[in-house]
């Protein structure tokens, strides 16, 4: 039986080195080199990081250990979305200078795809590629429900007005981008099913014309888009934030990821919209904990960072 236990335990010891060597292989290859720098963009109430944690928890990392040029957005936790557009064009503009770019890849999540979606209609040739994740691109039934009942103009509304106002403050105070606008009801509005119609049809590339299909994946403004998401609501029981999401996705008819629906979710070539992740999954949190059985969440940016390396840009 010692021998037995002697041998496994050489066993293991010799596949851990290949998977090792193999691992080290690959990260020599750059296997998330692109050609342009990635900039990921935060959706509602996001930011890059408070405390030194990450809103993409550990994902800048995943993507610069093996080549990849990663930097994170700082836009306004709640605003519309042409106002946080303008904030991340700027910030594009200074990457560019900084780095001889070209051009940059755009990954959001939530409201950042959105924001990402607008730069690149109305700066195109700073972009090559925009990514949408979870991204709210035909609105969220959970947002119209939120404005039904917080009518315009109405004291409620001006107590969620105080009380989120407040909540985003904190959140650049901490995070340390605290001289940027904060606009919750503009934020809302923007990701309501009504504008988000009416902002595709002012910024349209990439955007499917049938309810629940792909969109143009190389539009005409020469910028490529691609798209994926989860629907699953509860994922794992240690992640305490699962049972909000299984609460709002109740509001849903259709697949979701308990803020978005699959279907608002396409843009561009869609990869995949049911990976058993939710909302927060999709960004890696909270601290990574995510579905025992799918893939890890850092693990998929990987991927596409590769498969924009291998598209070329």
């Amino acid at each position: 039986m010692k021998q037995f236990f002697t041998f496994l335990t050489m066993c293991l010891v010799a596949f851990s080195s290949l998977a090792a060597e193999s691992s080290d292989r690959t990260e020599q290859k750059g296997y998330t080199e692109t050609k342009y720098p990635i900039v990921l963009v935060h959706g509602l109430f996001g930011f890059d990081s408070i405390v030194g944690v990450q809103y993409f928890y550990g994902i800048p990392r995943a993507l610069t250990r093996s080549g990849a040029v990663v930097y994170v957005a700082q836009v306004s936790a709640t605003n519309r979305t042409e106002e946080r557009g303008e904030q991340l064009l700027t910030q594009i503009e200074q990457i560019l200078a900084a780095t001889g770019a070209d051009k940059v890849n755009l990954i959001g999540h939530s409201h950042g795809g959105p924001t990402a979606r607008y730069v690149a209609s109305v700066a195109p040739q700073y972009v090559a590629s925009v990514t949408s994740i979870g991204g709210v691109n035909k609105g969220s039934i959970i947002i119209d429900i939120i404005r039904e009942e917080v009518p315009e103009g109405s004291i409620s509304e001006a107590l969620a007005v105080t009380i989120t106002a407040g909540f985003s403050n904190l959140i650049n105070f901490l995070s340390g981008n605290d001289d940027l606008p904060q606009d919750p009801i503009a934020a809302l509005e923007s990701l309501t099913t009504k504008r988000s119609l009416e902002f595709n049809q002012s910024y349209p590339e990439g955007i499917p014309t049938t309810a629940c299909g792909e969109g143009e994946y190389l539009a005409d403004n020469g910028v490529y888009y691609y798209s994926w998401s989860g629907s699953a609501n509860f994922t794992n029981l240690l992640d305490p934030l699962d049972a909000a999401l299984v609460l709002t996705g109740i509001g849903f008819s259709e697949p979701n990821d308990g803020l978005v629906s699959a279907c608002s979710s396409h843009l561009g070539k869609v990869i995949r919209d049911d990976y058993k992740m939710n909302h927060v999954d999709e960004i890696n949190h909270t601290f990574g904990i995510h579905h025992l059985f799918e893939a890890d969440p850092k693990t998929l940016y990987r991927q596409h960072a590769n498969r924009l390396q291998l598209q070329g840009l």
